[in-house]
């Protein structure tokens, strides 16, 4: 089987690295070689910028901060991902393109039109993106339960939360070939259950 490139998305508490690391325990289980992986992050020059992104130790412009996602995604994949995809193993990320996107784009009103044409520069896309869309409550109360102090993004307000749930929604709505939404309300089984079925029925 040829190798593949999944996504997760989701706004702060809709458990992306939980389902992935399930996703990736299941993949093993079943003999498919896989990585598992993180932006902004998973090479060490991206690390470096996530450090800066997340830190809160700066106050970024909303085109200086997509232009350091970027940065950092062109070092992901250079290091990390097309080295792995090319070796034959799947990547799973912790967010990608899209999280720019929602949390640039929709959120802080960096221009969309921008983070498309960057987009383009990226290569290869995801076979799959699965977008995590959970309630308020839910994800309030997931993150209370993480016992990890909060990044810059945890510390933005409600607005801003509000406004990168429903970019996601919309990409969604405007990618259905590749994003997938998923509910992420239920239990960690059930929605694990769920997102193997969604990546059988595609990768038969």
């Amino acid at each position: 089987m040829p190798a593949r490139f999944i996504t997760f998305e989701g706004g702060e508490g809709a458990g992306k690295s939980t389902q992935l690391r399930l996703l990736h325990t299941s993949l093993t289980a079943s003999g498919i070689r896989a990585i598992a992986t993180r932006e902004p992050g998973g090479a060490p020059e991206a690390e470096f910028l996530r450090a800066l992104l997340l830190g809160g130790e700066h106050d970024f412009a909303p085109q200086t901060e997509t232009l350091l996602h970027f940065a950092a995604r062109a070092e992901h994949m250079a290091r990390t991902i097309r080295p792995a995809l090319q070796s034959g193993s799947w990547v799973l990320c912790d967010r990608f393109f899209d999280s720019t996107d929602a949390y640039q784009g929709f959120g802080q009103g960096a221009g969309r039109d921008t983070i498309a044409t960057l987009k383009t520069l990226i290569a290869p896309h995801p076979d799959l993106t699965l977008i995590l869309d959970v309630s308020d409550a839910t994800a309030a109360a997931r993150q209370a339960a993480r016992g990890r102090a909060p990044d810059r993004y945890d510390r933005l307000g409600p607005g801003f939360h509000a406004r990168v749930a429903e970019g996601f929604r919309v990409i969604a709505a405007e990618n259905p070939a590749r994003c997938v939404l998923i509910d992420a309300n239920a239990d960690q089984d059930t929605i694990a259950g769920d997102i193997l079925r969604v990546v059988r029925e595609r990768f038969r």
